[in-house]
């Protein structure tokens, strides 16, 4: 099916489904409209400006195109309103529909996917991330009479694909083939998915650093679990005889659908534990070619190609991962996987596992609720469960992070520990800094990941390097992850999807399972990353015996915790009246609070910005008298936190300054804390450990924030100008 689009001035984000039905499988044009719209639908919250559709048209090498600038809704009713013949039937043909986020050229029909090479569309290419070179390519191919039509890169790409093919008349290369004599004349960060009159009902898919994995449906279980690689030998100037996945199978579906991809350059994945399990060595690797059932029959089989697994899931649970320079071909029921590259490092894996997503389509669905952003907020009380899950023994007081217990011993070697992360993230490794340092008494350092890369910070290889990321694909993270890696540091990863770059590309690291979300505002990932990094601090300092009743708190705060946000959870209706009350109509907003509660700040403040608009500021209470004090006034809205800790009084004293200013703060503070003024608005939460308290203190904030959105008519789920994972620069 398909996503979204993000861009900045200089890089660009796409998405794109495709799909593919070959012979001896009915299929309506009304049908594969329906399944290619409906996908770029899911993938909706990742932010887009304008989608499209290319379906095969009622001749041959024919395509029918559909472009709006807008939501899919609008594509769709465009789709509806047309003459052509939807009841018309297929053996075997392939469409693609994307959707994009403008950088080269505004959103426009013109500038729309999916782009095609010339009229007749010999060659159709829709692309996620940014071809550096497209200026140059653009100008040699217009001084060869090429004519461009669209501002894009990606026209580009499908020109400079029809001229490659044109210049060799006498010998055709396979699809495959000129596909990987395009790709060596492009730089920048690309993934794409090509179609062409010439190669009918063939598809060729290349990725290179972004997310990317291919669904197999089949109504019986496979013999195996696993596709193996083509790798060229030396003097090839073609790929080996071809590993045919699914050959001898005369009745099966080859369904492709592509989602929201993007690609930075990367090197070789050193694969990492979080890395796909790897496969029994003791299946013949001629095996994975036929994908048969366990009884040896051949299989009608489908497949789904697609950057984001919610996307497929309600077609199929079976998916592979794609890595870097992977290039997918599929045609006449056959999967081949071949390499860009010629050669290969010994970390490349020979084969790409068939694994099974445990995604549930009821958890990328809103239900009862009005917004992805307020369900997700509701979930948390499941979502901290769900990272606590199997990893904490309430009954011993054990945590247990199996992604880790290999590496333990280096990382407590280690000099020092660094935490790489944006936004969100980077707010969650700020929350849990101090109870790392106290624990395992290891010097700790927050980055941003862009700060990170500009100053090209020094590292070491006794340093461990943990990169925090939502969705595993954040271009600056990875970045900087690699960067890492090239120094010899020990890599961890803290991602929340599975198969992610940085999932697979770190030594060793923490899944948050905190399920799917949807909404761009992060809320219940922020929680499960809090919590997967305090586990991590536990466990790292199991063996001080000098901590062993702090860790017997700690874990006795995380048992408590679940039934703690369902309270906070409760007192949403004053949320509700505060949004519409004093915080009504205001244009800005201080956030202030010290110690454990200044990523509370930064985090609540960032909601509030990310889908109110309201300008918010969080603010360490202890620099109040160094500048942001001259803001303070009787129409200064402030949020103070002060929460029950040994920082209390400084709060207490903060909370002094400003009301002596005529400020009139709302005061997030715990149940029974009886020393707050009379008369003062108050947010109340239960008390719980000082590391955890921000766990707490940060629910009302969302909900706040939320409830500031609604209140104004904004699109909750899909602010302006934001994008759901940053994949680029």
């Amino acid at each position: 099916m398909s996503c979204n689009e993000a861009a900045t001035s200089v890089s660009l984000r796409r998405s794109y489904d495709e799909r593919a039905h070959p012979a001896r499988v009915v299929q309506d044009r009304k049908t594969i409209c329906e399944i290619l719209v409906n996908g770029l639908a899911r993938q909706e919250y990742r932010g887009y400006d304008s989608a499209g559709i290319g379906i095969d048209g009622d001749k041959p090498g024919e395509m029918f195109f559909f472009k709006e600038v807008g939501k899919v809704a609008g594509l769709r009713k465009k789709i509806a309103e047309s003459n052509i013949d939807t009841s018309k039937t297929f053996l075997s043909q392939v469409s693609i529909a994307h959707t994009r986020w403008a950088t080269h050229g505004p959103p426009s029909i013109a500038n729309c996917h999916p782009l095609k090479s010339d009229p007749k569309a010999e060659f159709t290419v829709v692309h996620n991330g940014i071809v550096t070179n497209a200026a140059a390519l653009r100008l040699l191919l217009q001084k060869r009479g090429y004519k461009f039509e669209s501002d894009t890169d990606t026209e580009a790409v499908a020109i400079l694909t029809k001229y490659i093919y044109d210049s060799q008349p006498d010998k055709r290369p396979s699809f495959t083939e000129l596909v990987k004599t395009v790709l060596k004349e492009l730089e920048g960060s690309f993934a794409f998915v090509f179609k062409s009159s010439h190669y009918p009902n063939e598809a060729v898919t290349a990725r290179r650093g972004s997310p990317l994995l291919i669904g197999v449906k089949t109504e019986k279980k496979l013999k195996v679990d696993f596709v193996d690689v083509e790798f060229a030998t030396e003097g090839e100037s073609k790929s080996m005889d071809t590993r045919e996945c699914f050959r001898g199978n005369p009745n099966f579906v080859n369904m492709i659908n592509m989602i929201k991809m993007s690609f930075l350059v990367a090197p070789t994945s050193p694969g990492g534990l979080l890395a796909p399990p790897s496969q029994n060595a003791n299946l013949m690797r001629t095996q994975s070619r036929a994908f048969m059932s366990e009884d040896g029959m051949p299989l009608p089989i489908e497949f789904f190609v697609a950057s984001d697994a919610s996307a497929i899931i309600e077609h199929t649970k079976r998916v592979l991962y794609l890595e870097d320079d992977d290039i997918a071909h599929i045609a006449e029921g056959e999967l081949h996987i071949h390499r860009l590259r010629r050669t290969d490092g010994p970390q490349v894996a020979s084969t790409r596992t068939i694994e099974t997503l445990e995604i549930e389509l009821a958890e990328i669905m809103k239900g009862k609720f009005d917004h992805f952003m307020q369900k997700e907020i509701y979930e948390q009380p499941e979502s901290v469960v769900n990272t606590m899950r199997g990893r904490v023994n309430f009954d011993q007081n054990v945590i247990t992070l199996g992604g880790l217990r290999a590496y333990l011993p280096i990382i407590r070697r280690g000099r020092r520990i660094i935490f790489c992360a944006c936004g969100t993230s980077y707010h969650s490794a700020i929350a849990t800094r101090a109870i790392f340092e106290e624990l395992t008494e290891i010097p700790v350092t927050v980055e941003l990941a862009s700060d990170f890369l500009d100053r090209k910070t020094p590292i070491f290889r006794d340093d461990v390097c943990v990169f925090v990321s939502q969705s595993g694909e954040t271009a600056d993270s990875i970045l900087a992850m690699r960067y890492c890696l090239e120094r010899g540091a020990l890599c961890v990863g803290v991602v929340n999807t599975v198969g992610s770059t940085i999932s697979r590309e770190t030594h060793c690291g923490v899944h948050i399972n905190a399920g799917p979300e949807i909404g761009v505002a992060s809320t219940k990932a922020y929680t499960s990353q809090y919590i997967a990094l305090l586990m991590m601090a536990l466990q790292l300092s199991e063996d001080r015996l000098s901590m062993l009743e702090r860790r017997k708190q700690i874990i006795e705060g995380l048992h408590a915790l679940p039934s703690q946000i369902k309270t906070v959870l409760d007192g949403d209706r004053s949320l509700q009246e505060l949004a519409g009350g004093v915080l009504a109509n205001q244009r800005s907003l201080l956030i202030m609070g010290r110690g454990y509660q200044y990523a509370t700040c930064l985090e609540g403040a960032l909601k509030i910005k990310e889908i109110s608009y309201m300008h918010s500021e969080g603010i360490l209470a202890g620099e109040l008298k160094h500048g942001p004090l001259a803001l303070i006034d009787e129409n200064m809205p402030v949020i103070i936190i002060m929460t029950q800790d040994s920082l209390y009084p400084k709060v207490q004293s903060a909370y002094a300054q400003i009301t002596a200013r005529k400020a009139q703060p709302i005061v997030v503070c715990n149940e029974n804390d009886l020393d707050i003024p009379k008369g003062c608005k108050t947010i109340r939460v239960p008390k719980t450990v000082d590391c955890l308290q921000g766990l707490l203190n940060i629910i009302p904030l969302q909900l706040l924030s939320y409830h500031l959105a609604v209140k104004n008519g904004f699109d909750v789920d899909f602010p302006r100008n934001l994008a759901k994972s940053v994949t680029t620069e």
